[in-house]
């Protein structure tokens, strides 16, 4: 009978430390998304790492990029597809490739600061933040500009094509905030 409670106390412990920690990584989710404007696509986008990141914001603002240069991959192999399939014609075609040729750029900048959030040093972080600002700003500027050419535009392919390139621009936006927030509270010891 004292063995069937300890065990029943050591199953107890272990299923609350479980909780406790799965708690505690999912705060860490919730409490790094709410310096972004879009938190809930944050905490979503980033939830399969929490049990990886922890509570070091270098990691987090890393991952964040991470996650954007994948969505922004996915958008502009959906805007490929599109051209490839040949159903945008005259005014709409050229904005479609103009809107590739955008999504070209922000990846170059999304990749250009990943390697500067992989090899962030104390003596250049100043530098390097405002880099990084510089790129990620820019490409949200260039997901933006993608948009241009579809402005007041119903039909349903548009939107959808509008909906992609919204969620890789507020997952951008999200990602910046995040080094944003990097920038304000230095780099992690």
């Amino acid at each position: 009978m004292i063995i069937i409670f300890f065990l029943f106390i050591f199953i107890s412990f272990l299923t609350n430390t479980s909780q406790l920690v799965f708690s505690k990584e999912q705060y860490n989710v919730s409490e790094v998304c709410k310096v972004t404007r879009y938190p809930n696509l944050c905490i979503h986008s980033l939830a399969p790492f929490s049990l990886s990141e922890g509570r070091s914001l270098s990691k987090w603002a890393r991952v964040g990029v991470s996650v954007t240069i994948s969505e922004v991959k996915s958008v502009q192999s959906y805007l490929a597809r599109l051209k490839r399939q040949g159903h945008f014609k005259g005014r709409k075609k050229v904005a479609l490739s103009d809107c590739i040729e955008t999504f070209q750029y922000a990846l170059d900048e999304l990749h250009s600061s990943l390697n500067v959030l992989r090899r962030l040093s104390k003596s250049t972080f100043g530098t390097q933040m405002g880099d990084l600002n510089t790129w990620l700003s820019a490409a949200l500027t260039d997901e933006d500009t993608c948009l241009d050419g579809f402005e007041d535009n119903k039909e349903k392919k548009i939107k959808l094509l509008r909906n992609q390139v919204l969620k890789a621009y507020y997952i951008t936006s999200n990602a910046l905030a995040l080094v944003n927030k990097l920038a304000t509270t230095g780099l992690d010891p």
